[in-house]
Parts: structure tokens; sequence; C-alpha cells
């Protein structure tokens, strides 16, 4: 007897906001402030500036932060974009009181955080900042679906003002977030590799690093990287959900003191993201060190893992990078200190900064390579248990690059900075390895299915490109090398054991569609899309064939059967009696025969697969051979299910004398 039961990913245990509320394009873009002024006398009015959207504990939540010119109480007001009356906000427009206190003295003013709830999926909003009589100007945004896939962008190090030349700077880091989102406009996320800018207090480094109107329309998700940790400018400007500012996440232990820093996790639809402060990794310094990190990363994903189809972790200080921090003594440690944990708990992807070049590393289990036939370049990759994918970003404003550096003879796993056997002028640990001197951002596609993991050219070697414009060579060739042309691109598939996971994703009651999918290690199997049918919703499709091969002189009899669990999307449910299937021999041989239908139990209250049901047997006797199974899949559910995406487990078991 064998029994293979597959791997369940589970679904969202959050509180999903339904709506009926169309997609709208969103037309409204308005102009920056023009910086942090001073603390103005008490017959002045309060000014507003410093505007940054950030990302909520959730799809359903955005967080802004800004400075204020004086020390009063302020708001945000938010509202569907269609209804303003002739640009104003109604009377009845939600408002969220905000909270902050007074700036160092090198940044003058104060600020201020308030976080909008309950946003509706699917709805362009308007917001502004401020209060009654010296409102900001009026920002925009717009919520997606709150279920299903969706891409975000990864920007490694702005650094503004790194090069010596701020406008530069400036100009680099505006191009590309304005070509990124243009070319991605449905992008959801802003996600930060860490160092905005190059000296943590500069006030004038953060204007320009505020600068793009889009960090006002796509929420940032905020990395601190260690230019960014040795002033409170960080924390005054950017403020993130669910943070740990507790000493054992601050590099210096003192979070009181003029410095920045903490550990924080969100959940976007399908995603658990964590971000960790990696400044804080040596406890001389009176930080908690990266045992603080691991401890922390673990009781997150122990508690909220669950609540998700992915993990991905970002940081600052990149441990599998190609350039001139590869063999920085702090990095080797964290090399040694991260990734078996990380492997243990099933991370799936790790975007990091620091390093301003771009690097894939091959997958990698336990601190070595997951698996020593993977090739340089793959363009798709199975992690298997325990494989994480490891991206360095490049620098995504052009103010600083560094060049790619050589292996040495410390060793091919743990801490070690050997060369590949492959490709031996390359690290052990890269699969691709880049610098080409030129701006790039990385894009994630997250799928039900799969990640796929794009780099982008955000330019060329012309200007903006202030690196260059300095005096750095460049090998980008613009004829061939375009903006929007890719540097690399690869797909990680999940793994599912050795069963199949069947995920059905339900929409809400007219007006919606229904579908499904069957997906296994072999691939996904699109089963396509159902329709709503008087009081319930029906899909079909086909399980993925499962091949019985018997070449024993005995003859004895086998058989294989399959039940279904339960399909869950965290706290929603609806019984895998509702799935029924008529099993067929798709290959005849080893004597199969195909097993008895099972109709769903929402036609008579029956038990479909719920009960573990025959798929195919043979007799005592039969021929020897190898024979394919398969079955026809039939779901009916009430219109009542909630919407949601859900998944369940299939089991089959062999039976055999």
């Amino acid at each position: 007897m064998k029994s293979r039961p597959s791997m369940q990913a589970s679904g969202l245990v959050r509180r999903r906001v339904a709506t009926g509320t169309a997609a709208a394009l969103l037309g409204l873009t308005v102009a920056l402030g023009s910086g942090m002024v001073s603390p103005a006398g008490a017959a002045e009015p309060t000014s507003v500036t410093g505007i940054i959207l950030g990302v909520g504990a959730n799809e359903t939540q955005r967080t802004v932060t800004w400075y204020s010119s004086t020390d009063t109480a302020q708001q945000i007001q938010v509202v569907p974009t269609a209804a303003l009356v002739a640009g104003e906000f109604p009377a009845d427009a939600a408002t969220f009181d905000a909270t902050g206190g007074q700036n160092i003295a090198a940044s003058g003013g104060y600020n201020r955080h308030a976080t909008v709830t309950n946003l509706k999926e699917n709805t362009p909003y308007s917001y502004r900042v401020g209060s009654a009589g010296n409102w900001s100007a009026t920002y925009a945004f717009k919520t997606q679906d709150f279920e299903g896939d969706y891409d975000f962008l990864f920007f490694g190090d702005p650094q503004i003002g790194s090069s010596g030349d701020l406008a530069q700077d400036q100009a680099g880091w505006q191009d590309t977030v304005d070509i990124a989102t243009a070319a991605n406009p449905n992008a959801e996320l802003l996600v930060s590799g860490g160092d905005q800018v190059e000296s943590a207090n500069n006030e004038s480094q953060w204007n320009s690093f505020l600068a793009p109107d889009k960090l006002r329309q796509y929420p940032w998700a905020a990395t601190i990287g260690n230019h960014d940790v040795g002033g409170k400018a960080y924390e005054q400007h950017l403020y993130t959900p669910n943070t740990d500012r507790t000493a054992p996440y601050y590099s210096n232990g003192k979070p009181e003191s003029d410095s920045s820093g903490g550990d924080y996790w969100y959940i976007y639809k399908d995603v658990l993201f964590i971000d960790l402060n990696s400044n804080s990794y040596d406890t001389a310094q009176g930080g908690g060190g990266d045992a603080a990190h691991i401890k922390y990363v673990t009781d997150v994903i122990n508690q909220h893992g669950a609540e998700a189809k992915w993990k991905v972790l970002t940081y600052h200080h990149a441990i599998y990078s190609p350039a001139d921090h590869a063999k920085d003594g702090d990095n080797k440690v964290r090399r040694v200190d991260f990734p078996t944990t990380f492997s243990k708990l099933g991370v799936d992807l790790v975007l990091q900064g620091h390093d301003h070049s771009y690097s894939r590393s091959y997958l990698i289990k336990n601190g070595a390579k997951a698996n020593p036939d993977e090739q340089p370049g793959d363009a798709d990759v199975y992690p298997g248990p325990g494989g994480v994918l490891y991206v360095t970003a490049n620098s995504s404003s052009g103010s600083k690059y560094y060049d790619i550096t050589a292996p040495d003879n410390s060793g091919t796993s743990g801490a070690g900075n050997g060369a590949d056997p492959l490709k031996p002028d390359d690290y052990w640990y890269n699969s691709v390895e880049n610098q080409e001197h030129v701006r790039t951002y990385v894009k994630v596609q997250v799928r039900n299915d799969k990640l796929v993991v794009e780099d982008v050219r955000s330019g060329t070697c012309a200007a903006p490109n202030s690196s260059v414009s300095h005096g750095n060579w460049c090998k980008n060739t613009t004829a061939d090398q375009p903006v929007g042309s890719l540097v690399d691109k690869v797909t990680v598939h999940p793994f599912h054991g050795d069963g199949q996971d069947i995920q059905v994703n339900v929409p809400n009651a007219a007006p919606g569609e229904f579908g499904w999918t069957i997906d296994g290690y072999n691939g996904l199997v699109d089963l396509g899309t159902a329709t709503e049918n008087g009081d319930h919703f029906e899909a079909a499709g086909k399980i993925n064939p499962i091949s019985v091969s018997d070449t024993r002189r005995s003859l004895a009899p086998w058989s294989i059967s399959a039940g279904v669990s339960d399909f869950q999307d965290a706290g929603k449910t609806f019984p895998g009696s509702y799935l029924g299937w008529s099993p067929r021999v798709l290959q005849a041989g080893a004597g199969a025969e195909a097993g008895d239908s099972v109709a769903s139990g929402f036609d008579g209250n029956g038990k479909g697969l719920s009960v573990s049901s025959g798929l195919g047997s043979a007799d005592q006797g039969h021929t020897r051979g190898t024979a394919k199974l398969g079955a026809d899949l039939s779901l009916k559910i009430p219109d009542s299910v909630e919407k949601g995406s859900y998944q369940a487990t299939l089991t089959i078991t062999a039976l055999s004398s």
C-alpha cells in the first residue's frame, strides 16, 4: 500500500471586501510640493510636504506619510473619485486622524502619518492630507481585484545624492519610476531594496527621492538600507505596518536615538511579505543580531504563513550578489545565518539590494546549491522542498554602480565565494550576473501556479545616467538593448509534492465568472471558466493523468482510488462532496478498468469525492503492462459560496496485494 498525498497551499484568512464597483482608468496626476519648510509663525498657514503613499497591512489598506510645518491636528480625507463634485470633496468623505511627532532638528517641522482602511476593490480613490483650510493638493490611487494574480515592481538602491549630482540622480530615479509604471500601469506595489538616499538626514536628497508623482499613486513598501539607518528621517518619511521597532531590530539597539530601524510584515493578496532591517546584525553594536531576525521571520511565518500562497522576504544587504559587497564580512555572516532557516520555513523568493548590480541565484537550499544539475540562466526552475531564489537588484537611479568581482578559493557553499564549476568567472551561487552600468528594475508576476521574475532595463548609456555622465563606462547597446528590454527572466514553479492540488476561484454571484485549475508538479492544467446556472455554479475539467505500470509475475490485483478534502480559502470553506468525477482509461494496459462515476453531492445531498472512490483497478491474473488513468471532474456549488480563491487536496492511494 502506498499513499501519496499532495501538499496543500492554504488561502487567505483575512476578511474579504466584495464590491460591485466597476474599474475605471485613473486620470488624475498632480505635482509634488516644493519640499520641507521651516516651522511657520502663528499667523502663517500650515504647509504639508513630502507626501508619499505607503503599503498597508493588507490590500484593503494604504498608509500616507507627510511633513507638516506646524504642530497641528491633521487628517487624511479619502473618497471614491467618482464622488468628487467639480473636484471638491463631499461633506461625508471618509476621514482618518493622523499621528506623529516633532522631527529632528536637521529635518525641521513635524511628521504625520495615517492609515486608510476599508478600501473597496476595483475603485479609483482621491485623497488629500492636512486640515480644514490647509489641505494639500488632491492625489489619487486605484485599488484592483482583491483576489488573484497581480504584479509588483522591485527597485534597487536609488541612493539619491551618491553621485554628487543631485539633479541627475533625481532625474534618473524619476525616469525609472515613470518608465516602470508606464510599462506596468496595473502593477500594485512598488517594493524598495533600501538606500533611498545617500545621507540619512539630508532633506534635499529626500525631496529628490520623493519627486516622482507615482509615489503618491502607487504604494511604496519601504526597506531600510545602511545609508538610511544613520538618521531618523527614514522613519519620519516612511511609515510601515506591523512594525517591531524594539531594540533587537535596531543596529544600535536604541529606538529612542536619532536613528531608524525595525522589522515589519504585511500580506498583499496571496503573498506574505517580510521586511528586515539587515543593518542590525552585530550584537556588539547593541542590536539583536541575525538571531533576532531569524526569530522574527520564524514567528511571522508560523503565525501568518498559512494565510498566503507565497512567502517573499526583503532586506538590504544581499547575501548572494556579484559585486563589491559579495565578500563583505557581514554578508558572509548572514550567508551562514539565514539560508537554512529560510529553506526550512518555505520561503520562495528573497529580494535584496546594496550591491548595485544584478544577480539571480541558483535555487539555494540550506546554504548550498539545491540542484547540482541546474544550469546557468535556466528559464524555468523547480524549487522542490527548501529551494529559495535570491535576487539582487541593480541601481534604479543610475547614481552608483558596482562592478562584478571575481570568485576566489574560499569554497562553494556556506560563506564561500568560490567559482561556479559551470562558469568559473562567476560565484558558485549565482545563475546570472550582470552589470552594464544601465538603470534597471525588477518586475515580479505573482500567479496561482508560478512566480515570474524579470530584470528590465529602464535606461540606456544615455542620460539621465549620472554615474556614466560623470565618467563611468557603459556596455549597453541602445539598438539591441532598448528601454524595456530584459536583462533576465526566470519562472519559479511551486513544489506540490507527489500528489495534485486542486484550486477553484469563485466569483461573486452574478455578475461574475468561475474558474478552477488542477495544478501538479508537471504544470498547470487549465480547466477553463464555469458559469452560473440557476442556483449554483458549475465547472468541469480533468485530473492530471496517472500512469500505472505493473510488470509483476504474480499478476496480483491492484486499485487506484482518491478522495478530496473540503475546499478552503482560510476561514471560508465548502464541502469536497460537491466534487464528482467520471473515471476513464486513457491508455489500456495492465488490465485496467475504470472506476464507477461519482456524482456531485450537490444533487441529492450525496457525498461525492469526499469519500475515497475508485479511479481504476485490475483483477487477479491481469496482463502485465502500463495503463494511464484519468477522470473528468464535475463541480457544482451553491451560488451562496463567498468569493475567494479556494483549494482542496486530492489524495491518491494505490493498493495492491
